[in-house]
């Protein structure tokens, strides 16, 4: 659960209740300071092995891995049927028709079988964002092989910050980073193949204007064509990582230099076009029938390598966002980006609007990330696991050791969903909640009670896209003592298998902690259509079964626990008043109970046992 090193874990036994004991471990994580490892190198120091350490420490589950495996794993192959040659049938000799030669052919074990079989090789976008000394160049580039050796083949386009547009020179000097990019993969063993002309196009699709409600940021300001896409499709089908400059063709088909955003969103639209056309999504007309689907130019990943890394949040004080969700919180991060970190990241809103756009057209599935070039080793993790290198749901005090949030830590984008607060229990669907549920707890739901029950005691609904995913939180009282407040019950997290590593109980639980314990607070002011900061915080109490497989990651979002046979009470301290109270002491910090905490266990304990089962038996 939590690390010894922590040491301000708060633990207590709690005391019994009248005629009833219970054994009581009460962890409450209080007060840590932020802690920030000093580097003392550059780059990320990679020895050879680094790609298999790397693998390791991102630690990838069972669900991760089968995501993985799915993508590049070995495709099946058809069992050949063997052949064999007639035998002539001897005088006197019956032949029974029904019975046919058996062959016992070797089985070659699994692990041989996967090394034999061919890796399947997706694509990614990466954008390398210099200037880059040689040394950080090499770090880079490893991290690129090292992600091809795990099937992902990085389509690169590069860019020099420091060589401005419109200045004399300036197609030699980002041809030569070009080169140097080319170089720095070769040395790591890399095939590569510099593009150096012009594969996309000035302008938007001939023909196409936004259409109402459209966002015009997200149409791209240069386009491509199938056929501009050519030299990148040899490259992929040859074994070879295209490196390409930041080029556009225009009106007059000369070849002049344009922001890379441009150049890397038209990619990231005309690859996924492209991909369809291969498919046969497309009529016959327009197909091009002598192209072979040995490549799928849909992008699964779109990476910004920088020297700036992530982007800066408000609620981390200035430290990167772990996890964005651009479906709801795309403008309020430019809103709250301070204007110091104009000078400190004075490309991080143009590279947020660039994963925004290209995520549109990526398929649902894809994500971005946002790295410092000090950390290419995270691009493997992200790759495996599909997920920030540190949770966004997690306490604040528990990103410390190995889970530490750094300025290096990557920042993590996807498309992600709406996220709407509901407050009366009329505007919930419930057919559809009614789906979501049963198919997250896999049970029967007993609706005519459930919903009766919600009609009294709800508080709000936070419901993630078409209700994709939903947290259902419920006013308990108790009716030994009237005169004490409701408790504020999570009765319902649910999140649908589909949408299960992707995000969304992330994107919930933090819209979760915003509208409960985490109200109050200036990090809680998210535009989700809730209360949006303003209020004051309270405990959130629930209970899981004790053989719940997801009470672990219960156990790190919460602040304590208590076992009470087959049921585990959970409960997250409100954060505001724990906070005011602890800057009102100063140096002489919290105590293990504090005196509004008197009792509450008891209170819990008699309430949340009663809540009525929600599902039919």
């Amino acid at each position: 659960m939590f690390k010894p090193a922590s040491r301000k874990l708060i633990s207590a036994a709690a005391k019994s209740r009248s005629a009833q004991s219970f054994s009581a471990f009460y962890a409450t994580v209080r007060g840590f300071r932020y802690y920030e490892p000093e580097r003392s190198d550059d780059i990320d120091s990679s020895p050879n092995n680094d790609f298999i350490v790397s693998i390791l420490r991102s630690n990838p589950s069972a669900r991760d891995a089968k995501s993985y495996l799915a993508s590049f794993g070995a495709q099946p192959r058809p069992v050949p049927v063997p052949v064999l040659p007639p035998h002539p049938i001897r005088p006197g000799h019956q032949v029974a028709r029904d019975v046919q030669p058996t062959v016992d052919e070797p089985k070659p074990s699994p692990i041989v079988t996967s090394i034999l079989d061919p890796v399947y090789h997706r694509t990614a976008l990466v954008k390398i964002q210099g200037p880059f000394t040689d040394r950080q160049l090499e770090s880079i580039a490893r991290g690129m092989v090292n992600l091809q050796k795990l099937g992902l083949v990085s389509v690169i386009i590069v860019e020099q910050d420091q060589v401005p547009r419109g200045n004399e020179g300036e197609r030699k000097a980002i041809l030569e980073e070009t080169t140097r990019v080319v170089e720095a993969l070769e040395r790591q063993g890399a095939k590569t193949r510099p593009v150096l002309g012009a594969v996309v196009r000035l302008g938007p699709m001939p023909g196409e204007e936004p259409t109402a409600g459209s966002s015009r940021a997200l149409i791209p300001e240069a386009h491509t064509f199938p056929s501009d896409l050519a030299p990148i499709r040899s490259a992929l089908r040859a074994g070879e990582i295209p490196v390409l400059s930041p080029l556009a063709l225009d009106s007059f088909c000369r070849s002049a230099r344009i922001d890379a955003n441009d150049v890397i969103a038209a990619l990231a639209r005309g690859m996924v076009q492209a991909a369809e056309l291969d498919r046969g999504h497309k009529t016959p007309e327009i197909a091009r029938p002598e192209i072979t689907i040995d490549v799928d130019l849909t992008p699964m990943r779109l990476m910004i390598i920088s020297r700036e890394g992530g982007v800066p949040s408000y609620a981390r004080f200035g430290f990167p966002h772990l996890l964005v969700n651009l479906e709801s919180e795309y403008k309020f991060i430019q809103d709250t980006f301070q204007s110091s970190w104009k000078t400190t990241h004075p490309t991080a809103l143009s590279n947020l609007a660039l994963a925004h756009t290209c995520l549109a057209y990526m398929p649902a599935t894809s994500s971005a990330i946002m790295v410092n070039h000090r950390a290419p080793s995270s691009l493997i993790g992200n790759l495996i696991t599909n997920k920030p290198a540190v949770s966004s749901s997690l306490p604040h005090a528990l990103l410390q050791g190995d889970r530490s949030l750094t300025s290096n830590t990557p920042t993590l984008l996807r498309r992600g969903l709406s996220v709407e607060v509901v407050r009366d229990h009329a505007n919930i669907d419930k057919t559809k909640m009614t789906r979501l549920l049963e198919q997250s707890f896999g049970r029967v739901l007993n609706s005519d009670a459930f919903y009766t029950r919600l009609e009294k005691n709800l508080d709000f609904v936070i419901v993630a896209g078409d209700y994709a995913g939903a947290a259902v939180v419920t006013k308990e009282s108790s009716g030994a003592d009237p005169s004490a407040p409701p408790i504020v019950y999570l009765d319902k997290f649910a999140v649908l298998p589909s949408h299960q590593g992707d995000g969304t109980v992330d994107f919930l639980w933090v819209a979760l902690h915003d509208e409960t314990y985490g109200l109050g607070l200036p990090f809680s002011v998210n535009p989700n259509g809730g209360k949006e900061g303003r209020g004051e915080g309270q405990d959130l109490v629930w209970r899981s079964r004790a053989n719940n497989p997801v009470n672990k990651w219960y156990f790190e979002r919460s602040s304590g626990h208590l076992r009470m046979g087959e049921w585990v009470l959970f409960w997250c301290d409100a954060e505001k008043r724990l906070k005011t109270e602890e800057g009102r002491r100063a140096s002489a910090g919290l105590s293990y109970v504090e005196e509004w905490e008197h009792g509450r266990l008891d209170l819990w304990t008699d309430v949340v046992p009663k809540v009525p089962s929600s599902w039919k038996s």
